[in-house]
């Protein structure tokens, strides 16, 4: 396989979502990259710290590299457009949440989930409300494609204790990445 080149690989996503605005054409890209994990490793570099690196963003798409700190979790949330996650180091757990029918503070309840090891690309729908764990005591890193602009309002998130639903605070969500960071070990 040829290094991992950024800019390639945000042409190719950009392409793949004009010939095909749903997720499977990038989906492709993605799994593509994170087949070989040493490229993209060589081409963005072991990753030092927790963090959402803005590759590109767009009204119609949106490419992070993102890096989750050891044994961090994101709660509940949804993106209301869909994505691809391509890991390419580290794991992250995944859980699935659907709506209680009739509860009148929009809670949710577990529905699923699914674990994501190096080289796994999986696409996740517009309507998917997920949380998103680091399981590991070391840095995971995976490319992130959103079908629209990822940092627009419109989204929401789940409280972590009620389950009740609320606007998705991005501020909020960025610092718990820096946290993050303040617990890596100096060195």
């Amino acid at each position: 396989m040829a290094a991992f080149d950024i800019d390639r690989f945000v042409e190719d996503c950009r392409q793949a979502i004009a010939q095909d605005p749903t997720h499977k054409a990038a989906r492709e890209v993605v799994a593509r990259a994170v087949s070989d994990p040493g490229a993209v490793l060589a081409g963005i570099g072991e990753p030092a710290r927790a963090g959402v690196q803005r590759i590109y963003r767009s009204s119609t798409l949106t490419i992070l590299n993102l890096v989750w700190g050891p044994m961090m979790t994101l709660m509940p949330h949804n993106h209301r457009m869909w994505a691809v996650i391509g890991i390419y180091t580290g794991r992250e757990d995944n859980i699935f949440w659907r709506r209680i029918d009739g509860d009148p503070h929009g809670r949710i309840e577990a529905a699923g989930a699914h674990a994501l090891s190096v080289g796994d690309c999986v696409p996740l729908g517009r309507d998917i409300v997920h949380s998103v764990t680091n399981p590991i005591p070391r840095l995971t890193a995976a490319l992130h494609v959103y079908g629209g602009d990822f940092f627009a309002d419109g989204r929401s998130e789940w409280d972590a204790e009620t389950l009740r639903e609320k606007p998705y605070d991005v501020e909020k969500n960025l610092r718990l990445f820096e946290d993050s960071n303040a617990r890596l070990p100096a060195g």
